[in-house]
């Protein structure tokens, strides 16, 4: 009868220490920059890699959602790590906003419109035709039918065409956020990610052939801390407004830039987008943030 609570507190300590471990992946990779070595596709699909095995990367397949999802990272950019995730048997190495596609991303370019409904005079003549036996008035009563039925099949087809626009104007829109929304390695393992992979080492082993981490020591305060902290634990500047990319989280642009004057918040679609204002003594930045990360930033005179 002890089994069963032996387990559950196994079970339990076991998510902890899971927890625990990527919450030190977290704080030593987030926010930090690397450059990558492969072009990656512009989807949360990112590029699978399994580790130790003879193919790391099946780069038939990669080749496959380069071509679908078009290049959204190329070989030497530097972006910044957005996310590290630990699922039960991948880890998630998230670049520049972990790739087009994650949640809340609509990734359908389809547009819908529904039939033009009937109207009621449409309606009813449609149950009065049946009972007249007038046919003078039956004929009458037919033309206008005909006349109805042809106004809504203007109508269906009118707001086709513009469905059509506006599909094509919103496959046009997600190519481009797809082109903007980074990318992501997804570190794969059977049947379950063992605890050696579960440290930065390992990780950075994992990905060597295909990211280029020395951009983080520039960053690196003391091994698995956190770069934007001095050694008393203040933040630490990471730069003027030229050293702004997209990719980057919120938190990391406060830090550069200061408090923001004023936020604002929108919907484009389903994402929302908040707007962020900055002053610095010769500038005026407007950032947008989808989820915390910047998309797109202005940079003017004051």
């Amino acid at each position: 009868m002890r089994v069963l609570p032996a387990l559950l507190l196994l079970a339990a300590t076991a998510g902890a220490a899971a927890a625990q471990t990527e919450d030190q992946l977290r704080s030593y990779f987030e926010g930090r920059s690397v450059m990558v070595r492969i072009e990656m596709p512009g989807s949360d699909d990112g590029v699978d890699v399994y580790p130790g095995t003879s193919q790391p990367v099946d780069f038939p397949r990669h080749a496959s959602r380069l071509k679908r999802f078009g290049t959204a990272v190329h070989r030497g950019d530097e972006l910044l790590i957005t996310k590290v995730k630990v699922k039960k048997d991948l880890i998630e190495f998230q670049l520049g906003g972990g790739g087009y596609g994650t949640f809340g991303d609509d990734a359908s370019p389809d547009v819908s419109v529904p039939s033009a409904p009937k109207t009621e005079r449409e309606k009813n003549l449609e149950k009065d035709v049946k009972h007249q036996s007038d046919p003078a008035r039956l004929r009458a009563m037919r033309e206008e039918l005909d006349a109805l039925r042809k106004d809504r099949e203007r109508e269906d087809a009118h707001n086709q065409a513009d469905a059509a626009e506006a599909s094509q104007i919103k496959q046009a829109n997600i190519r481009q956020r797809r082109l903007e929304g980074g990318s992501r390695f997804n570190l794969r393992y059977k049947p379950v990610v063992p605890g050696t992979a579960l440290t930065p080492e390992s990780v950075m082993q994992a990905l060597a052939d295909y990211v280029d981490f020395s951009p983080m020591a520039g960053g690196q305060v003391a091994q698995g801390g956190n770069p934007l902290q001095g050694a008393q634990g203040g933040v630490v500047p990471v730069g003027s407004t030229d050293d702004l990319k997209k990719g980057m989280l919120a938190d990391v642009v406060d830090n550069m830039l200061g408090r923001p004057e004023s936020i604002s918040q929108r919907k484009e679609g389903t994402l929302s987008v908040s707007t962020s204002i900055y002053h610095t003594r010769d500038r005026k930045v407007s950032a947008e943030f989808v989820e915390g990360v910047l998309i797109r930033f202005t940079i003017s005179s004051p």
